[in-house]
């Protein structure tokens, strides 16, 4: 059988590479924003400036890179390159933006790129799925299930509690909420990326109820993350 994991390390360095450009070009916008509508982080005047657009037009791209990389390689080999993200925000954002990072910044960085590279050189091999219903049996696993309730806990709560007092204090919080959606969609994401792929080859996927579930659940957590996403990066420096 052909080795499809190096197609998806492509797609998914396209990715970083992308989102991690969007959002230098959406902080860019955000400030233009707040500049010509007064946006300060509530409301959605932002909505109104070709600038932001232009960054979540390229977001969106790489996100659509992000997504076909899950239907070749396994999660566990394309999610922790999402990490070089931060390395080309931190790059475009020294020049663009002007913000600078100190000695523990520089760190982190480095962190997230041996991180990516020891976990992508040990990914094991994906497993061989048949049909998205297949899928949504691993994803009802009490482990899975258990997880999601636990973070669907958290993002509530954070949003409804900590966010109004503490939001605009400390980016933990809202960035928080994007780390929970992003991990759940995670699944849901690869599901629907195989489903596709199934259905291009031939056998029709859209005709099971998991993949409009595996769908409605991915755009729902993506909804939430741009929500919060904004926030954060409205409030706080973009390399934070």
């Amino acid at each position: 059988m052909t080795d499809t994991r190096p197609i998806g390390l492509i797609l998914a360095l396209c990715s970083s590479f992308a989102i991690g450009s969007s959002y230098v070009i959406i902080k860019l916008g955000l400030q233009d924003a707040a500049a010509r509508h007064n946006f300060r982080g509530t409301g959605h005047e932002y909505l109104r400036n070709p600038t932001w657009w232009g960054g979540m037009t390229l977001q969106v791209l790489g996100e659509l890179f992000n997504f076909a990389a899950y239907t070749f390689a396994p999660a566990v080999l394309v999610t922790p390159l999402g990490a070089l993200s931060v390395l080309t925000g931190t790059v475009l954002g020294a020049y663009f933006l002007k913000e600078r990072l100190n000695v523990v910044g520089k760190l982190g960085c480095a962190l997230c790129l041996v991180g990516s590279v020891l976990i992508v050189a040990n990914a094991p091999p994906d497993r061989e799925v048949s049909s998205v219903v297949e899928m949504l049996e691993l994803a009802a696993h009490p482990g899975f299930m258990a997880f999601c309730g636990l973070t669907g806990l958290h993002c509530v709560g954070t949003i409804y509690l900590i966010c109004p007092r503490y939001g605009e204090k400390n980016p933990i919080w809202y960035l928080s909420i994007c780390a929970g959606t992003g991990a759940v969609s995670v699944m849901a994401l690869k599901a629907f990326g195989i489903a596709v792929k199934l259905t291009v080859e031939g056998d029709n996927q859209f005709r099971h109820a998991a993949t409009w579930i595996f769908g409605i659940v991915a755009l729902g957590c993506i909804v939430v993350q741009m929500n919060y996403f904004n926030k954060a990066l409205n409030t706080f420096p973009q390399s934070m």
